[in-house]
């Protein structure tokens, strides 16, 4: 007997022979119940394909610090990896969790996976560059350090997101605003800090970053500017907390001493003393519009108007939450 081909699997389902291929070999954007009847369909003429079908995979890493640190430990990437293995089971794929330490070796030469969701890459990446050789899809999670015309990314607006907390510490009565901000080399700490400076330039206040430490509990690296600032804006998720644990040293009260605000996903700052303000990137829609774009890509869709000739992100709006360590109490 001949061996039924994709055009009698699609004759005898009553669809396309792309949707057969998308069918037997779990890509495209099928619904379950034609997935299935183009599956049994194949099953009954006896091809072979349908034993040989396989799930695709989607590789997600953290590459800012080419070192191991459990990133599903930090709130922020915790969720933006829940919700991202939603979206990617959603659309049929595996989604595979890489370690922070691979950037430097050889893993990215030889890794299969069928796109990457590559998240905070820093200039002079290592595995974009092997990823980018291979020819890999990639969609990043943050402008990359070394964006090409082409490339898809999902970012937040720092820039307005910056200037919206500077602002609102203002209208507080803070008129000594200090950032503690990376060393790092990723977009975040570059973009939010040069915001920063432009804002202080604009009201004619000299600029004061400090230095952000994950180590630093007890926050030492505010010891020596508390004397001088009444606001901080803390852009990493530890920093709220070194901050309170610095002015309880120094005998300093949150909020009547010192304003403070921090970028972070971390629901416990609702419950410190005082609550923390702070400024939530919305890491599932993030991670699940980031997803989607790479699904699209993986299967050859035409990129979102915009995006297919020049580097052009897409933007999800942050959110400020205003608690009590950003308002003034009144006292009477």
């Amino acid at each position: 007997m001949r061996r039924p081909t994709l055009t009698d699997i699609a004759r005898a389902a009553e669809v396309s022979t792309a949707t057969v291929s998308h069918a037997l070999n779990g890509t495209g954007r099928l619904s379950p119940a034609t997935r299935r009847r183009v599956r049994e369909t194949a099953t009954a003429l006896g091809y072979g394909a349908t034993v040989r079908t396989r799930t695709r995979t989607i590789g997600v890493a953290v590459t800012t610090y080419p070192r191991a640190w459990n990133y599903t430990e930090v709130a922020y990437f915790s969720r933006a990896l829940t919700a991202a293995t939603a979206a990617a089971h959603a659309r049929g794929y595996a989604l595979t969790t890489l370690p922070a330490d691979r950037a430097a070796d050889d893993t990215w030469h030889s890794l299969a996976v069928d796109g990457m969701l590559i998240m905070d890459s820093p200039r002079g990446d290592p595995m974009v560059q092997a990823l980018r050789a291979r020819g890999i899809p990639l969609v990043f999670d943050g402008a990359p350090g070394d964006p090409r015309p082409g490339d898809h990314w999902v970012d937040n607006d720092h820039v307005a997101t910056t200037r919206e907390v500077l602002d609102h510490l203002a209208a507080a009565g803070a008129r000594r605003v200090a950032l503690q901000s990376g060393n790092g080399d990723e977009h975040y700490a570059r973009v939010v800090t040069r915001t920063y400076e432009e804002w202080c330039a604009r009201r004619a206040v000299a600029p004061l970053v400090i230095p952000f430490d994950e180590g630093d509990d007890e926050g030492h690296a505010f010891d020596e500017v508390l004397g001088r600032i009444d606001a901080v804006h803390a852009v990493y998720d530890p920093g709220g907390r070194q901050l309170l644990a610095a002015a309880a040293r120094h005998g300093l009260r949150v909020p009547e001493d010192l304003l403070l605000v921090c970028a972070s996903e971390d629901p416990g700052y609702a419950e410190t003393e005082p609550p923390v303000t702070t400024v939530t990137f919305y890491p599932e829609r993030t991670a699940r519009t980031a997803v989607s774009l790479l699904a699209d890509l993986i299967e050859g869709e035409r990129p979102a108007k915009g995006q297919a000739d020049a580097a052009c992100p897409v933007l999800v709006p942050a959110g400020l939450r205003p608690r009590a360590s950003s308002r003034r109490r009144v006292m009477y």
